[in-house]
């Protein structure tokens, strides 16, 4: 039987790498990623529901993250439970940073090293302990990362590409990755994977910081080209059109698409309309609660704003923003936000028409 590995690491360019090296092992992977702060035990929490809902054995490996004593110690104890269930659940971290080191002394499942990036660690440990098919690239990327990320800059030419490839992770914003992780993890990884093909080239870091935009183009385009900006937008409503079962939510009658995070609501808002005109409106979240809203004449969303939060706008385009919000880093806790909302002002609407019949 495959080994299975729910892989949780950093939202950096380590963070990435280390899933990038994982790539080249023959396990069933599923990637996620989080920063730091309540993200990670959100992310921890829906890695364990899925595998509540997988009666299978498996491996959750965390890289590039330290846990808290608090984070660990629950972790501990839920991985315990699991077993105690008769599962077969086993948890290995891999990490870097000096913070977790109270962790490292209590748990054996906790491998701390703070002479070495994670990524250095994931493939030593990855030679060492599980199987791996390294290309001829792996070992020279693997030293990149950590001469930028330990900052060694007497390693010039690591350090350079580096640079380059931490900027290529950081500035690779088109997708959103609490609407679309799994393709904006395919996305970067994708990225550093394209990123080294140039290391042994003559100037690799000029060569590969001028082939930055050309990289992203081809990740989204599918037949024609077009600018980045038309390409990821039609990319993206794609997205959204395959989660619609997901993401669909109902007002008055009127059916809708709620989003979270994706921004560029007259573009993507309007391309998804278009492209699905069973679609009444569509809603953006931001995440201090900033609601963007668009229609296609099917219904005023001005008064949707004005209902939901006092906001207002135009019937087709209208704005607000949602009092106590509460900032999430997974969609369905959003969309429970929000339909909470939807049930409370339908209520308060039956109630006045029933008041308006009596």
């Amino acid at each position: 039987m495959s080994k299975i590995i729910y892989h949780l690491s950093h939202t950096d360019l380590d963070g990435y790498s280390c899933q990038l090296i994982m790539k080249y092992t023959p396990y069933t992977l599923f990637n996620y990623n989080a920063n730091y702060g309540a993200e990670v035990k959100q992310t921890l929490e829906l890695i364990l529901q899925n595998i509540n809902k997988d009666d299978k054995s498996a491996t959750i490996l965390i890289t590039d993250l330290n846990l808290t004593a608090d984070e660990s110690r629950w972790l501990h104890m839920e991985i315990i439970k699991l077993n105690e269930n008769k599962k077969d659940i086993t948890l290995l971290l891999l990490d870097h940073h000096g913070t977790g080191e109270e962790s490292a002394q209590k748990y054996p499942w906790y491998y701390l090293d703070t002479s070495r990036c994670a990524t250095k660690i994931t493939y030593d440990y990855a030679k060492e302990n599980f199987i791996l098919d390294e290309p001829l690239w792996m070992e020279k990327f693997v030293n990149i990362v950590n001469a930028v990320d330990l900052w060694k800059m007497e390693e010039v030419e690591n350090f350079e590409y580096g640079k380059v490839c931490m900027r290529l992770i950081s500035e690779a914003r088109e997708l959103n990755k609490i609407m679309f992780p799994e393709a904006d993890n395919s996305y970067k990884i994708s990225l550093l994977h394209e990123a080294t093909k140039y290391i042994d080239k003559i100037d690799a870091p000029i060569i590969l910081d001028d082939n930055i935009h050309l990289l992203k183009k081809n990740f989204f385009k599918k037949e024609q080209n077009d600018t980045i900006d038309n390409l990821s937008t039609k990319y993206i409503v794609s997205l959204l059109g395959e989660a619609r079962a997901e993401k669909t939510i109902y007002y008055k009658g009127y059916r809708g698409y709620l989003s979270y995070g994706v921004g560029n609501t007259s573009i993507v808002g309007n391309g998804f309309l278009l492209t699905y005109p069973e679609y009444d409106f569509i809603i953006d979240i931001s995440y201090r609660g900033t609601l963007s809203l668009r229609a296609n004449n099917g219904v005023s969303v001005a008064l949707i704003s004005k209902e939901w939060c006092g906001g207002g706008g135009h019937p087709n385009a209208a704005g607000g923003r949602i009092i106590g919000f509460k900032e999430q880093y997974r969609y369905d806790l959003v969309k429970q936000q929000i339909e909470k909302i939807i049930n409370e002002k339908e209520a308060v609407a039956g109630e006045l028409e029933y008041k308006k019949e009596v």
